[in-house]
């Protein structure tokens, strides 16, 4: 895979991928709370997009991110998600011989400022960082298994709990694939990430995509061509997670390795 920005060596960035994010090796100056406060918009009516049936999608490439966790520290901040949870979160994976080595601690929110075992270092073929969350699935299992239909996908293709039906059963969570749902501690009802609705439907972006400081997080609308998840869906060259669920997934991947799950 190549590395995220020229003036790194494909050696150098396999090397500190391995011990560690390359967030201190990038400026950000402005904090999570300062870039939302800026805010930035999906292009909504009056830009030439068709909001008669309005679709979306999420776009990761994996190249780009750098596992600095700034995205998660955003969604926490932006949803007061609690410290034991999370709705989103960074994993890395590194490829050795003897098989694939994978870790998130703490979800990814301060990085990956451990190194990774050292026969894992020695060993190293590849490696990268790769974001999850929800996927917002066409044919999501979490709907079809929620016995009160607290759990539903809104006309404009999100995937979202309603708190006053939820019983809080967990069939939901067992029934994701993709284990991008937890019971709230403190709610006690269902919650996942809901691509930050709550913004989308005021013309903004997720607060995840907001601060990501090199762009490996892009949400967009698929019915304005302008937009990066339109492109990359008529470009056709992206990866879905488990794609033998079928669950049609909303979250497409850029350059994701094979071994990714």
């Amino acid at each position: 895979m190549s590395p995220t920005s020229p003036e790194i060596p494909r050696r150098v960035f396999l090397q500190r991928l391995v011990i560690g994010s390359l967030s201190t090796a990038l400026v950000c100056n402005a904090s999570s709370q300062e870039v939302l406060a800026r805010g930035a918009f999906v292009p909504r009516e009056g830009n030439g997009v068709n909001e008669s049936i309005r679709e979306y999608a999420f776009v990761i490439d994996v190249e780009k991110c750098i596992g600095c966790g700034k995205c998660v520290v955003a969604c926490k901040e932006e949803n007061q998600v609690p410290d034991e949870v999370t709705r989103t979160w960074v994993e890395r994976y590194v490829a050795t011989n003897a098989g694939i080595y994978v870790d998130s601690p703490k979800a990814a929110i301060d990085g990956f400022p451990e190194e990774a075992p050292a026969e894992v270092v020695a060993g190293a073929k590849w490696a990268a960082f790769v974001p999850k969350l929800c996927n917002h699935c066409k044919e999501p299992p979490c709907v079809q298994v929620c016995p009160v239909g607290a759990t539903f996908r809104s006309p404009d293709g999100f995937v979202l709990v309603d708190p006053e039906h939820c019983i809080a059963c967990g069939y939901c969570v067992q029934g994701c694939p993709y284990g991008a749902r937890f019971i709230n501690p403190v709610r006690r009802i269902a919650d996942k990430c809901t691509w930050c609705y709550h913004r989308i439907i005021k013309g903004l972006l997720p607060a995840c995509v907001t601060v990501c400081p090199t762009g490996a997080r892009q949400f967009g609308s698929l019915n304005d061509p302008k937009s990066p998840a339109a492109k990359v869906f008529a470009a056709d060259n992206y990866s879905v997670l488990k794609p033998n669920m079928h669950t049609r997934s909303m979250c497409f991947y850029l350059n994701l390795p094979r071994e990714v799950i």
